[in-house]
């Protein structure tokens, strides 16, 4: 298993710093598209989408795709890759630097390992988290290849939580840090990871924008609250996820959920904020 291990993590290096290089070379220079969702595509989110399929089908053949661009049904293989060619499109598009190519590889329907490539900022995390799957390996969340853990520290004005533009009513209330938007749901979940931040509220991400970031999140010692189901995993073979979104709140501990979990039940519950 640890041969796989690192297989994966040499494949998922490799490719996500090829695709990137190409990536800087169109960073702000290529028009958008709407698509029917209402977000925005391009010609290289589609050429990075058929990059990375491409090359799993070649390294990994028994391994299925689910992917934002052209798979949406998970399939009904044991190992499943998930994948953002570029999570921050509209970033990407407008020459603002955070924006990356998230990867997840699923087990049996869970997020067990996480590579995300930030090539403007040179950033690029992985991790590990099995939970209950019964899987071994390697263990840890990492930035550039050393180490990374969530916050220890109570909220306060000197910290920082993210938010996505559809999370803004939640400032309707007197909220504990500091407050930023970046428009990347994984960078978002990953500063959690690796303590910049206290937590993140995600509206309406879809799986391929948390399956790269969630065992990074987890192997760092954060948590993520589902907010409109207790369990979203194992996903569900032969379930089309483009339709499907995965409302959530990240925490750098437990102990964090009782402070920021009721400011978002209150405006959920006025129907303000739009999940």
């Amino acid at each position: 298993m640890i041969y796989f291990w690192q297989e994966v993590y040499n494949f998922c290096r490799q490719i996500t710093h090829r695709i990137g290089e190409k990536l800087l070379e169109d960073f702000a220079q290529l028009e958008a598209t709407r698509k029917a969702d209402g977000s925005l595509v391009t010609e290289a989110d589609k050429w990075a989408d058929s990059e990375l399929r491409k090359a799993i089908k070649q390294c990994f053949p028994t391994h299925g795709v689910l992917t934002e661009e052209t798979e949406h049904i998970l399939p009904s293989t044991e190992w499943c890759w998930v994948i953002d060619p570029i999570d921050g499109t509209t970033n990407f598009t407008r020459g603002i630097p955070i924006w990356g190519i998230s990867i997840g590889l699923l087990f049996q329907g869970i997020p067990v390992f996480g590579f995300v490539h930030f090539p403007q900022i040179q950033q690029t995390y992985h991790g590990y988290y099995y939970g209950n799957t019964g899987l071994t390996g390697p263990k840890g969340a990492f930035l550039n290849n050393t180490l990374i853990y969530t916050s220890h520290d109570a909220p306060s004005f000197n910290h920082v939580f993210m938010l996505c533009n559809r999370s803004l009513d939640i400032l309707r209330n007197h909220f504990p840090c500091k407050i930023r938007i970046t428009g990347v749901t994984s960078y978002d979940l990953i500063s959690v990871a690796y303590g910049a931040t206290l937590g993140a509220i995600e509206a309406s991400p879809k799986i391929w924008d948390i399956a790269g970031a969630y065992p990074i999140l987890r192997a760092a010692g954060g948590n993520l609250v589902h907010l409109e189901q207790e369990v979203a995993f194992p996903l569900t073979i032969g379930l089309n996820y483009g339709e499907i979104s995965f409302p959530c709140l990240a925490v750098a501990q437990e102990n964090l959920i009782p402070i920021f979990k009721p400011l978002v039940d209150a405006i959920r519950q006025k129907k303000s904020l739009v999940f």
